[in-house]
């Protein structure tokens, strides 16, 4: 995270209801050999309180929980570089603005029989979110092909203790600089998600 606070105002259910949004990060803990990490999406609850998501049963992850482990799920947003040239005034230089959420907690490994009901809620988050297809469910597999791709995954549980984010969206700059910089961001489409990164500087506040 950042260490500037003027990055580091964003009230925590916005943060929340950001990664709740994205549904995709990082999954990261310390493992018996260094760090472990694996991309995975996952289902962030109403309250906050947890994130469901699960792992190949080859993950290196999964095999370091045989006991509840801290973990850090980091979920990444719009970002870009910023040529100092956009923002109209003298003496800049270049950065790249970004929005980052981070979730900390403690990783376990959940029963099996509470995948089934997991997966549902996942990808009935995600479907629903491509209306007016009609949803994919999983009924539609076979029951064989279910049981078979069901016995390679695992269903795991994060119970979130710290919410922490940077939305580094030049607030420390003045709002003509700021919206100059969100101009060029957009035009330049360097980095992922420009647009979106281009319309949050314009909304950011100092």
């Amino acid at each position: 995270m950042h260490p500037n606070p003027t990055y580091r105002k964003t009230p925590v259910e916005t943060s929340l209801a950001f990664a709740r949004d994205r549904s995709f990060g990082i999954l990261m803990i310390n493992g018996p050999e260094g760090p472990l990490a694996s991309h995975v999406p996952f289902v962030l609850s109403e309250d906050g309180r947890t994130a469901e998501l699960h792992l190949v049963r080859s993950n290196p992850i999964l095999r370091s929980l045989a006991a509840p482990v801290t973990a850090l799920l980091a979920v990444s947003g719009p970002d870009g570089y910023v040529s100092p040239d956009w923002y109209g005034t003298p003496d800049q230089v270049p950065t790249w603005n970004y929005v980052a959420v981070h979730l900390r907690g403690t990783l376990s490994a959940q029963p099996s029989d509470t995948l089934r009901a997991q997966l549902d809620r996942l990808s009935a988050q995600l479907e629903n979110r491509l209306l007016p297809k009609p949803p994919w469910r999983i009924e539609k597999v076979s029951d064989d092909v279910l049981a078979r791709l069901l016995r390679m995954i695992a269903p795991c549980r994060l119970d979130i203790l710290n919410v922490d984010s940077t939305w580094k969206l030049n607030q420390n700059k003045s709002a003509a600089s700021r919206c100059g910089a969100a101009d060029g961001v957009c035009s330049a489409g360097i980095g992922s998600e420009t647009a979106a990164l281009a319309a949050l500087m314009r909304l950011a506040k100092a």
